[in-house]
């Protein structure tokens, strides 16, 4: 049988419950991506107007150009290693993340999870789909000037020209997710590789335009160096690791479709530190560039782009970064929420359904507003973010430490004491418990004045305490373990 999530010859046992159960969240066969598709995936997340943005923000810690491209390389690095680790189950069962929530949390409390990213996601969707919208308004412009006349008006703190843009691009992306995750593999093996055709030329012309000897790597406004470089250095390591944390969370529901783990961990290994490094070479050249050509440095793409003469050369640019911000908010924003959606009533929401609920709210959420008052989206995003280090500990220790890389398969979608992960009414109270108060330091870090210096460090700390809190609340499960083996798949 086949679903819209991907093609699937997984056979339903008369056990599974619809409350767990549907085409969409089943354990995939087969499983047909290759490490191509995995790096292409990681190509689409980093190469968007956000990642530019966020490399070249890194100058501002005080950091030169040779540290900041360390600073990444060694981010990235762990990246890698966390991008592995979350990777295997979801591969080795077939299943998305909110299915492997269910060993951890039981087979209803990974609703939990499953709707913290969800909303963590439509918040994302929103913002990225804004900033798509940002670059085909500068092609409108470009061929059609009289339309400026059109930000004059404005309905919910959004002008018309601005409403154009945004709708054009949220029904660009709802045709891509439309048409399934073929559709969208497709899309992103194209799109990654067409931002290195364009940031490559952008480079060069930006160069050739300045001269090699003109451009000065070293922007930062305070620079630091020796000992006392080593905080901003480290800082920049972890605001990395922060900045794919919802990547890496997300990533289960793409190595779900991995032909093997080896080819998931080849391409993670093509997709993040070789790509990321070229990536981050490239911007670092270009944003240098940009004060001996503009006289000011500016590290948001778009707005470089807007300023060069050429229109050819301004559209292509607008077009191809335009394209890359729909890749990750496709990948990253789309397709998660879908199946968290879907998995809160799987008899009534399917994957494509999910994902449109995420979509809808993305637009009643009024994305513009939030990302222009940089108070609202620190509160907002944070707090949510409060809750992705912590799921990412006790998601791992319970994989690897407590069920030691076991999965009982049919137990996912059995909602009675039959499942191992049934648990008490089918939640896991240790897991909760242990969230909890990983969630509030969190929360702690975010509003409390005295804590802001963690903040950067806040992705980490979650991690390392839902992992810890885990570790004791699980304590009885652990003792009492037995090793069950992975249940073959029924049909193979």
């Amino acid at each position: 049988m086949s679903h819209e999530a991907g093609a699937t010859t997984f056979v339903r046992s008369p056990e599974y419950s619809e409350r767990l159960y549907n085409e969409d969240l089943a354990p995939l066969r087969p499983q047909t991506w290759s490490s191509y598709n995995i790096f292409a995936f990681w190509m689409s997340d980093v190469h968007s107007v956000g990642g530019y943005v966020f490399a070249g923000s890194l100058f501002a810690l005080g950091l030169n150009a040779w540290q900041v491209l360390i600073a990444l390389l060694l981010g990235i690095g762990l990246v890698n290693v966390f991008a592995n680790l979350i990777a295997r189950p979801s591969q080795q069962a077939g299943v998305p993340y909110p299915v492997i929530c269910r060993m951890t949390f039981g087979v209803f409390g990974a609703n939990i999870p499953a709707i913290i990213r969800g909303l963590i996601a439509v918040a994302w969707y929103g913002i990225q789909t804004y900033l798509a919208s940002a670059a085909f308004t500068v092609v409108l412009l470009r061929f059609f000037p009289g339309l400026k006349s059109l930000n004059d008006t404005h309905f919910l703190g959004l002008s018309l020209l601005g409403w154009t843009g945004f709708m054009v691009m949220w029904v660009l992306q709802a045709l891509v997710f439309w048409f399934g995750m073929n559709a969208i593999r497709r899309f992103i093996d194209f799109a990654g590789p067409a931002v290195y055709v364009v940031m490559i030329a952008l480079a060069v012309w930006m160069v050739s335009r300045v001269g090699w000897s003109h451009i000065n790597f070293n922007l930062a406004d305070v620079k630091f160096s020796g000992s006392a470089a080593i905080f901003p250095f480290v800082t920049a390591v972890a605001l990395v690791v922060s900045y794919f944390s919802g990547p890496m969370l997300n990533f289960g529901d793409f190595s779900r479709y991995g032909k093997t783990f080896g080819a998931v961990k080849q391409g993670n290994f093509w997709g993040l530190p070789v790509n990321f490094l070229v990536f981050s070479i490239l911007t670092v050249i270009t944003t240098s560039a940009t004060l001996p050509l503009f006289h000011e440095v500016i590290t948001d793409p778009i707005a470089m782009v807007s300023r060069i003469d050429n229109t050819t050369a301004v559209v292509l640019g607008a077009l191809t970064f335009m394209l890359a911000t729909i890749g990750i908010n496709i990948v990253a924003n789309f397709v998660s929420p879908a199946f968290d959606f879907s998995n809160v009533a799987p008899n009534r929401i399917s994957w494509r359904t999910g994902g449109f609920i995420a979509a809808v709210a993305a637009i009643f959420i009024t994305p513009w507003n939030l990302y222009n008052s940089p108070a609202v989206i620190h509160f907002t995003l944070d707090t949510l973010a409060s809750f992705i280090g912590p799921l990412f500990g006790i998601i791992l220790l319970d994989f690897y430490l407590v069920k030691r890389g076991q999965i009982h398969l049919d137990s996912l979608y059995i909602a009675n004491a039959d499942s191992r992960y049934w648990y008490q009414n089918g939640v896991n109270r240790a897991a909760v418990w242990a969230l909890v108060p990983a969630v509030l330091v969190g929360l702690a870090i975010t509003f409390l004045p005295g804590l802001s210096g963690l903040a950067n460090f806040a992705w980490f700390i979650g991690v390392t305490l839902g992992a810890v809190f885990y570790y004791f609340t699980s304590a009885a499960e652990r003792a009492s373990s037995v090793q069950v083996g992975v249940q073959p798949i029924i049909g193979d």
